[in-house]
Protein backbone atom coordinates (compact mmCIF):
# COMPACT_ATOMS: atom_id res chain seq x y z
CA UNK A 1 0.00 0.00 0.00
CA UNK A 2 1.40 3.37 -1.06
CA UNK A 3 1.58 6.05 1.57
CA UNK A 4 -0.17 9.33 1.01
CA UNK A 5 2.22 12.09 -0.09
CA UNK A 6 1.06 14.39 2.70
CA UNK A 7 1.88 11.71 5.28
CA UNK A 8 5.35 11.28 3.77
CA UNK A 9 5.90 15.04 3.87
CA UNK A 10 4.77 15.25 7.49
CA UNK A 11 7.03 12.37 8.49
CA UNK A 12 9.91 13.98 6.56
CA UNK A 13 9.32 17.27 8.33
CA UNK A 14 9.74 15.33 11.57
CA UNK A 15 13.13 14.03 10.42
CA UNK A 16 12.11 10.65 8.97
CA UNK A 17 14.71 9.98 6.28
CA UNK A 18 12.92 6.86 5.06
CA UNK A 19 9.82 8.90 4.28
CA UNK A 20 11.94 11.48 2.47
CA UNK A 21 13.60 8.71 0.46
CA UNK A 22 10.14 7.66 -0.75
CA UNK A 23 9.42 11.24 -1.82
CA UNK A 24 12.81 11.29 -3.54
CA UNK A 25 12.14 8.08 -5.45
CA UNK A 26 8.69 9.29 -6.51
CA UNK A 27 10.05 12.57 -7.89
CA UNK A 28 13.65 11.99 -9.03
CA UNK A 29 12.83 11.22 -12.67
CA UNK A 30 10.81 14.34 -13.32
CA UNK A 31 13.16 16.55 -11.29
CA UNK A 32 16.12 15.28 -13.32
CA UNK A 33 14.19 15.85 -16.54
CA UNK A 34 13.50 19.43 -15.50
CA UNK A 35 17.18 20.01 -14.68
CA UNK A 36 18.25 18.50 -18.00
CA UNK A 37 15.79 20.57 -19.97
CA UNK A 38 16.84 23.75 -18.22
CA UNK A 39 20.62 23.33 -18.25
CA UNK A 40 21.10 21.04 -21.25
CA UNK A 41 24.07 19.11 -19.83
CA UNK A 42 23.65 15.59 -18.49
CA UNK A 43 26.32 15.67 -15.78
CA UNK A 44 25.39 19.16 -14.64
CA UNK A 45 21.72 18.16 -14.53
CA UNK A 46 22.59 15.21 -12.29
CA UNK A 47 24.55 17.45 -9.92
CA UNK A 48 21.87 20.14 -9.81
CA UNK A 49 19.14 17.58 -9.28
CA UNK A 50 20.96 16.15 -6.28
CA UNK A 51 21.58 19.65 -4.95
CA UNK A 52 17.85 20.33 -5.29
CA UNK A 53 16.95 17.30 -3.20
CA UNK A 54 19.49 18.26 -0.55
CA UNK A 55 17.99 21.75 -0.38
CA UNK A 56 14.49 20.32 -0.31
CA UNK A 57 15.46 18.17 2.70
CA UNK A 58 16.94 21.24 4.39
CA UNK A 59 13.84 23.34 3.68
CA UNK A 60 11.10 20.73 4.01
CA UNK A 61 10.01 22.34 7.25
CA UNK A 62 8.98 25.41 5.25
CA UNK A 63 6.67 23.37 2.98
CA UNK A 64 3.15 24.43 3.99
CA UNK A 65 1.16 22.04 1.83
CA UNK A 66 -0.57 24.77 -0.19
CA UNK A 67 0.34 22.80 -3.32
CA UNK A 68 1.53 19.31 -4.14
CA UNK A 69 4.98 18.45 -2.86
CA UNK A 70 6.12 17.90 -6.46
CA UNK A 71 5.06 21.44 -7.42
CA UNK A 72 7.03 22.86 -4.50
CA UNK A 73 10.01 20.65 -5.37
CA UNK A 74 9.97 21.64 -9.05
CA UNK A 75 9.93 25.35 -8.17
CA UNK A 76 12.83 24.80 -5.79
CA UNK A 77 14.63 22.76 -8.45
CA UNK A 78 14.14 25.40 -11.13
CA UNK A 79 15.47 28.03 -8.71
CA UNK A 80 18.57 25.90 -8.09
CA UNK A 81 19.22 25.45 -11.82
CA UNK A 82 18.52 29.07 -12.77
CA UNK A 83 20.64 30.27 -9.86
CA UNK A 84 23.51 28.12 -11.07
CA UNK A 85 23.14 29.35 -14.65
CA UNK A 86 23.07 32.97 -13.51
CA UNK A 87 26.04 32.53 -11.20
CA UNK A 88 28.15 30.86 -13.87
CA UNK A 89 26.82 32.88 -16.83
CA UNK A 90 25.88 29.68 -18.65
CA UNK A 91 22.97 30.88 -20.72
CA UNK A 92 24.70 29.45 -23.78
CA UNK A 93 23.79 25.82 -23.33
CA UNK A 94 25.41 22.88 -25.05
CA UNK A 95 23.12 20.83 -27.24
CA UNK A 96 22.07 17.44 -25.96
CA UNK A 97 22.69 14.12 -27.57
CA UNK A 98 19.46 12.56 -28.74
CA UNK A 99 20.01 9.58 -26.46
CA UNK A 100 20.13 11.90 -23.43
CA UNK A 101 16.91 13.61 -24.45
CA UNK A 102 15.13 10.28 -24.96
CA UNK A 103 15.46 9.58 -21.24
CA UNK A 104 14.41 12.98 -19.92
CA UNK A 105 10.78 12.82 -19.06
CA UNK A 106 8.20 10.28 -18.16
CA UNK A 107 4.75 11.65 -18.82
CA UNK A 108 1.40 10.33 -19.88
CA UNK A 109 2.07 11.42 -23.47
CA UNK A 110 2.78 8.79 -26.11
CA UNK A 111 6.51 8.35 -26.73
CA UNK A 112 6.38 9.84 -30.24
CA UNK A 113 4.62 12.99 -29.07
CA UNK A 114 7.01 13.37 -26.13
CA UNK A 115 9.93 12.98 -28.52
CA UNK A 116 8.51 15.70 -30.80
CA UNK A 117 8.16 18.09 -27.86
CA UNK A 118 11.67 17.33 -26.63
CA UNK A 119 13.11 17.84 -30.11
CA UNK A 120 11.26 21.13 -30.54
CA UNK A 121 12.44 22.37 -27.14
CA UNK A 122 16.00 21.31 -27.91
CA UNK A 123 15.98 23.49 -31.03
CA UNK A 124 15.05 26.65 -29.13
CA UNK A 125 17.72 29.16 -28.13
CA UNK A 126 18.79 28.44 -24.55
CA UNK A 127 17.31 31.51 -22.91
CA UNK A 128 14.02 31.21 -24.80
CA UNK A 129 13.78 27.54 -23.76
CA UNK A 130 14.37 28.39 -20.09
CA UNK A 131 11.76 31.17 -20.12
CA UNK A 132 9.22 28.95 -21.91
CA UNK A 133 9.71 26.10 -19.44
CA UNK A 134 9.51 28.43 -16.46
CA UNK A 135 6.38 30.18 -17.75
CA UNK A 136 4.42 27.36 -19.39
CA UNK A 137 5.45 24.30 -17.38
CA UNK A 138 6.34 25.71 -13.98
CA UNK A 139 3.79 28.51 -13.82
CA UNK A 140 6.16 31.39 -13.12
CA UNK A 141 4.99 34.90 -14.04
CA UNK A 142 7.30 37.26 -15.91
CA UNK A 143 8.12 39.25 -12.78
CA UNK A 144 9.21 36.02 -11.06
CA UNK A 145 11.26 34.94 -14.08
CA UNK A 146 12.87 38.38 -14.08
CA UNK A 147 13.68 38.13 -10.41
CA UNK A 148 15.18 34.63 -10.71
CA UNK A 149 17.12 35.09 -13.94
CA UNK A 150 18.07 38.74 -13.65
CA UNK A 151 16.65 39.60 -17.06
CA UNK A 152 14.20 42.45 -17.54
CA UNK A 153 10.49 41.61 -17.59
CA UNK A 154 10.25 42.81 -21.18
CA UNK A 155 13.15 40.55 -22.14
CA UNK A 156 11.38 37.60 -20.53
CA UNK A 157 8.24 38.39 -22.52
CA UNK A 158 10.27 38.68 -25.72
CA UNK A 159 11.95 35.30 -25.17
CA UNK A 160 8.57 33.68 -24.46
CA UNK A 161 7.08 35.19 -27.61
CA UNK A 162 10.05 34.00 -29.71
CA UNK A 163 9.91 30.52 -28.20
CA UNK A 164 6.19 30.19 -28.93
CA UNK A 165 6.70 31.46 -32.48
CA UNK A 166 9.54 29.00 -33.07
CA UNK A 167 7.47 26.11 -31.71
CA UNK A 168 4.51 27.13 -33.89
CA UNK A 169 6.73 27.35 -36.97
CA UNK A 170 8.21 23.93 -36.14
CA UNK A 171 4.72 22.44 -35.74
CA UNK A 172 3.66 23.93 -39.08
CA UNK A 173 6.68 22.36 -40.79
CA UNK A 174 5.75 18.92 -39.41
CA UNK A 175 2.20 19.03 -40.80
Amino acid sequence: MLEDESQLVLRSQNGDQTAYEKLYRANIGKAYALCLRLCGQKELAEDLCQESFVRAWQKIGSFRGDSAFSSWLFRLTSNVVIGHLRKHNKWQIESLDDKDYDQTISTDRPHGERRDIDTALKRLPATARVVLIMYEYLGYQHNEISSITGMAIGTSKTHLHRARAALKANATQLT
